[in-house]
């Protein structure tokens, strides 16, 4: 058991009540409590103009961090908005706002800034949430914060529990979020998804700081917060699933036709695509290159339910790609930006693939003695590209600066440097 396992079993660390325990460590130590309700009840969903500008008056003139959180409607709806935005905080309690009536949060996103908002898992949550306006200035991310810990389970739900002795209830996270009405369990379980997140990262900061890991928990939310949004994914068609059995260019060219007719459709829809044809219909399709919408229907995912004509529709997409000259054609795999794949380095650069080996068991022992994940303490893209391409003369300057170069921020660069000459230099 870590340090940080041990403190989060200890009853300094647990309390039923809500909030971390006082400086002497007082607390209760009962079986966990299933939280069922919120504090005041389930607030009002925020629907106008009006309401929302009371919410702004009120989360503004509030006390302290500000527990922000947003459900999707991932699996149902095309891209990732946001159709529920909770808020928690001191002096103002909680606020549900539909961001489909009130797509513009930018007022509340400016009365907020400044405060540091607190979120589980803020990667998933910050692009939406930008779309709408609302873009924090510091950050405190608990699910990182319980990584950092070396919590083994860093779930909300998990967390909680073991952190604050409460049991929250799960059952709605995979709904259907775009619904309306929401159902008032949904509303309940979203009010109660922040209900003790500022207690949660309270006590949190208490066991970072006694780890003595507060300052890079803090340099990792500043990175995040700071981070411009993701650039758009190249060639998206190529993570379809069952894309390693497509080997010829002629059926990459299928996958893509198929794949961007889906996404237009999908979009147009407003579902997701997985609904409008599935990934394995699209790969058995470019497998097989039918002749005509006849044979395409006796293809897995493109059976009896689908109608004529949308057959016809999927069937002109897989005609577009097998009339396209070779030239247009999609080439295998991916342009190759940074270090080939590891299984190819003991060919290509076998003295490459010895130094990756040493670097990932030095990473393997460092993070293990810190309690953490390895990739939290250094990304292995930055072991792969510091090992296929080390400095000219390896030592700790040249490796700090190297590590930097790739985006490691201090606290990584101070824990991993000497590791990692050693590695580079055995």
């Amino acid at each position: 058991m870590t340090d940080a396992q041990d403190t989060a079993a200890d009853s300094s660390l647990r309390t039923t009540g809500g909030t971390p325990p006082d400086d002497a460590g007082s607390s209760a130590t009962e079986a966990p409590t299933p939280l069922l309700e919120p504090r005041e009840g389930i607030p009002p969903v925020v629907t106008d103009e009006d309401a929302l500008a009371r919410v702004v008056a009120a989360f503004a003139a509030g006390s302290g961090p500000v527990a922000v959180d947003a459900e999707r409607a991932s699996g149902y709806r095309y891209g990732q908005r946001a159709y529920l935005v909770q808020l928690r905080r001191a002096g103002a309690g909680t606020a549900l706002i539909d961001p489909v009536a009130c797509p513009d949060l930018s007022g509340l996103g400016e009365a907020l800034s400044g405060v540091e908002w607190v979120l589980h898992a803020a990667t998933q949550d910050l692009p939406c949430l930008r779309e709408i306006g609302m873009v924090p200035s510091s950050l405190f991310d608990t699910e990182l914060a319980g990584r950092l810990a070396g919590f083994p389970r860093v779930g909300l739900g998990a967390m909680v529990e073991g952190v604050l002795g409460f049991v929250l209830e799960k059952g709605h996270s995979a709904v259907d979020w775009s619904t309306r009405p929401l159902p008032e369990p949904w509303l309940r379980y979203a009010a109660l998804d922040v209900e003790l997140l500022v207690d949660l990262r309270d006590a949190l900061e208490k066991e970072l700081d006694r780890q003595g890991k507060l300052d890079w928990a803090r340099q990792e939310f500043d990175a995040i917060a700071s981070a411009p949004p993701a650039e758009p994914r190249k060639d998206p068609w190529r993570r379809t699933s069952g894309m390693h059995k497509v080997r010829r260019r002629r059926q990459l060219g299928v996958v893509r036709e198929l794949w961007q007719t889906r996404d237009r459709i999908a979009q147009k829809r407003d579902v997701s695509p997985g609904k409008v044809l599935g990934d394995a219909a699209i790969v058995e399709a470019a497998l097989a290159l039918p002749a005509n919408a006849h044979a395409l229907a006796a293809l897995t995912g493109f059976g009896h339910r689908m109608g004529r004509r949308q057959l016809e529709q999927w069937q002109a997409a897989v005609d577009r790609a097998k009339a396209l000259p070779d030239s247009a054609l999609p080439l295998p795999g991916q342009p190759v930006t940074g270090p080939p794949p590891p299984r190819a380095w003991a060919d290509k650069d076998p003295a490459a693939a010895a130094r990756l080996s040493a670097a990932r068991a030095a990473v393997s022992a460092l993070a293990e003695q810190l309690t953490m994940p390895q990739e939290n303490l250094i990304t292995p893209d930055t072991v792969r590209r510091l090992c296929w391409e080390p400095p000219k003369a390896v030592d700790a300057e040249t490796v700090g600066a190297a590590l930097a170069g790739y985006g490691a921020r201090p606290w990584q660069v101070e824990q991993v440097t000497a590791a990692l000459v050693t590695a580079l230099t055995a």
